[in-house]
């Protein structure tokens, strides 16, 4: 659901909406013409990774109980962990969970079963209707890259109070179908008009899921196991469904279910919670090794054809203030202080803020997560991990 905050996230404000602010995010980016890093900073190896330590620690100095992350550069790898984590820790994912899906659908397309460029009305004839909805103009693409229009589930005042503020404790097992999210969604008024601008929607990606159902006959995660998850052996990685329970090892994930998290908020162990409030927006449950095997796999072409690959990270702007960063299909890029462009997403759900980011060629990578979702700065680890220090203010 959300990336974790940070001073530095000026998009954010398109992505999500109220106590929607926690739900399904997509990955923070850094403003531009940051403040240049420190030469003493800069000049740090590599291998010791000491900038990316610091960076973790300062979360949890901010707040968060424990931050866990994994860096590969080449065939060398590190884990570092700050607080009371586990390097080996699984956690929910979130809106990570879109790669996996987009990716699922550019295979289908590459098999001949799908084209991305049909309308959504030809997969999920009705589904798609109401206050100005109209699956008809509506593409597959158009889902994927966030350029539908359609109005996300998550910034429904009714749902965020049931599902992400104090109604959560109430309703955390409550079981949601991918069809109840869509239809609230329909109940409001499109964003624009589909193709004419960008606004990060997750009622796009619960359609994208029950696509993938109707063209495969099977639940969109079935097809996420037999085609990503088993083939690349991420033995953490799963698809829960209706199971409310964290596999071991992990971590209880904190939040305070509020918005602004202040300093006299409560905290809640909200580690167990029905995954179908997030449908195939978010719902998915990996660790830090399994999500750089899938990003690097996905990034080298092992996943997907040529062309398909170029379908995905071919990008359409999200925001005027940040011109070199777009989305893709489930995947996004941006361009950190230090000029080097990353891939990836990412994501978080009730007590779990994550990102998964690696360079074009998925040389290096980086996966992380904090167990807390009111505080931490998720894009200070990207820079440090891949310029080896975070700009200055």
């Amino acid at each position: 659901m959300s990336a974790v905050r940070t001073a530095r996230t000026v998009v954010a404000a398109t992505l999500v909406a109220g106590l929607a602010a926690t739900a399904l995010a997509a990955p923070a980016l850094a403003a531009p013409a940051p403040a240049p890093v420190s030469a003493s900073s800069s000049a740090q190896t590599k291998q010791d990774h000491a900038a990316t330590r610091q960076a973790l620690q300062a979360a949890v100095d901010a707040g968060v109980p424990g931050a866990v992350a994994q860096a590969r550069d080449g065939r060398t790898s590190w884990t570092g962990t700050a607080g009371e984590r586990k390097g080996n820790d699984r956690y929910r994912v979130g809106s990570i969970t879109k790669t996996f899906v987009a990716t699922v659908l550019l295979q289908l397309q590459a098999e001949g079963r799908i084209d991305l460029d049909d309308p959504v009305e030809k997969w999920l004839p009705g589904v798609v209707q109401g206050n100005g909805h109209d699956g008809r103009k509506i593409t597959v693409r158009q889902l994927l890259n966030h350029t539908s229009g359609v109005y996300s589930v998550t910034s429904d005042p009714g749902f965020q109070e049931k599902v992400f503020g104090p109604g959560f404790l109430e309703h955390r097992y409550d079981r949601w179908t991918p069809k109840q999210l869509v239809d609230i969604a329909m109940t409001h008024a499109p964003d624009f008009a589909p193709g004419t601008a960008w606004n990060y929607s997750n009622t796009n990606y619960v359609l994208a899921g029950m696509v993938i159902e109707k063209v495969t006959g099977r639940p969109y995660g079935k097809a996420v196991e037999n085609r990503i998850i088993k083939p690349l052996k991420l033995r953490a990685t799963s698809v829960p469904g209706t199971d409310v329970r964290m596999p071991k090892p992990s971590s209880p994930a904190y939040s305070t279910l509020s918005i602004d998290g202040g300093p006299n908020a409560q905290v809640h162990d909200v580690s167990k919670l029905s995954p179908t409030i997030a449908s195939a927006a978010g719902e998915m449950i990996s660790d830090s090794n399994d999500l750089q095997t899938f990003y690097r796999a996905l990034l080298k072409g092992k996943l997907l054809p040529k062309a398909e690959l170029r379908e995905m990270t071919t990008t359409v702007p999200i925001s005027p203030d940040l011109p070199e960063a777009g989305y893709g299909l489930g995947l996004m890029k941006q361009k950190l202080s230090c000029g080097k462009e990353i891939w990836g997403h990412g994501g978080g759900i009730h007590g779990s803020s994550s990102d998964a980011q690696a360079t074009r060629d998925g040389n290096h990578s980086v996966a992380l997560n904090f167990n807390a979702d009111w505080t931490g700065d998720s894009q200070a680890v990207l820079e440090a991990e891949f310029c080896g220090a975070v700009p200055k203010g």
